[in-house]
């Protein structure tokens, strides 16, 4: 994610915190500044929410490593003022899976507030419960109400939020994935516009959660329509077989000729007949600003390329493309380069099949 930095590996995830995540941090120093003009004060409020993130991320743990028992990785964890996301390589196929991987991360939170609880208890340091809340009170105590918050939340029916994937594997299981996924779009998009409602008259900060969960839904759907659309269709339906391919030891220059004389802005790096690496426009802009345009390809490409068989599914592919930073797939028939594709092919693909498919309807 764009505007990220590493802060360290956990269980052998990188997690990461985006920019953002600082604004969130001001505002409390801000808050607690006005509110006590004290700097135990700020000290306090600012180590209670870097408290609460240490449970956001092993809330996010608990969704990683529920999916690393079913064979998914996890590319990464991230901090957002609104919470962490675990950038998982796919969800689960399995209806049961995808609920054991969904309350995975509530149950995380449920645990510490448990925790929580017996170690007050056994302190006897408890206030009654009407003194609780998420604002004040006592350190433990607010962390201990902050998690309960926290699960409950998450179990909310709409995506991203834990609630809708549970609800989408429970609709899957009676109407298939893609109709269970638009249903659960739906009712999320749904209860966004309760909670944009509420925000208008209750607390402002609502709207913010009412607009994630709106484009979170939206986000789903969007790719279950994807999935719907690619089902059935192979990697030779929407290969390129009209491209260049470039030699290692090519000069930047020869590929900025190839570039500006059609419209191919990716090519395979072929030696040998077998291909053994990529060179992006990305690359090549980074290249040229390091060494020039007498620079090789060999010194810019990457290496660390995806095949595809022709007859492949071409949803598979996507998930290539989704789980890597690649941009260019090489398809092999019979071992051979057969041709190669990229996500604008499959953009492009997907919109002629729309448009044949409302012909035809």
């Amino acid at each position: 994610m764009k505007w990220s930095w590493k802060l360290g590996r956990l269980a052998g995830i990188d997690v990461h915190v985006h920019a953002t995540f600082f604004i969130l941090i001001a505002w409390i120093v801000l808050s607690h500044w006005r509110a006590g003009h004290s700097l135990a004060s700020v000290v306090t409020g600012v180590a209670f929410i870097l408290t609460l993130f240490l449970c956001v991320v092993l809330h996010e743990l608990g969704h990683a490593l529920t999916a690393r028992r079913y064979g998914i990785g996890t590319r990464y964890i991230t901090l957002l003022p609104i919470g962490g996301v675990a950038m998982l390589e796919r969800m689960p196929r399995d209806p049961k899976q995808e609920i054991a991987v969904a309350l995975a991360g509530p149950m995380v939170n449920v645990v510490i507030a448990l925790g929580l609880w017996g170690w007050l208890a056994a302190v006897n340091a408890l206030v009654p419960a009407d003194q609780l809340s998420v604002a004040g009170g006592p350190f433990l105590e607010r962390l201990m109400v902050v998690n309960i918050f926290l699960a409950l939340f998450n179990m909310l029916p709409a995506f991203p939020m834990d609630g809708g994937r549970v609800l989408r594997a429970i609709l899957t299981m009676r109407m298939g994935h893609v109709r269970a996924t638009r249903t659960a779009a739906s009712i999320g998009q749904g209860l966004a516009l309760v909670l944009g409602l509420f925000g208008l008259l209750v607390n402002p900060f609502l709207i913010f959660i009412a607009l994630f969960v709106w484009i979170g839904a939206a986000a789903e759907a969007g790719s279950a329509h994807m999935q719907s659309a690619l089902s059935g269709v192979t990697v030779g339906q929407a290969m390129l077989t009209d491209f260049h391919a470039i030699a290692p030891n090519d000069t930047l220059a020869r590929v900025i000729e190839l570039t500006l004389a059609g419209t191919q802005k990716d090519f395979p790096v072929m030696a040998e007949e077998r291909v053994i690496g990529v060179l992006t426009q990305t690359d090549l802009l980074q290249g040229l600003r390091a060494g020039g345009e007498h620079s090789t390809v060999n010194e810019v490409m990457q290496k660390d390329i995806h095949n595809a068989d022709i007859a492949e599914p071409l949803d598979a592919v996507m998930e290539k493309f989704q789980t890597s930073e690649c941009r260019l797939v090489s398809v092999t028939s019979s071992g051979r380069l057969a041709g190669i594709v990229n996500l604008d092919n499959i953009l492009e693909l997907l919109q002629f099949q729309e448009i044949l498919q409302e012909r035809e309807t």
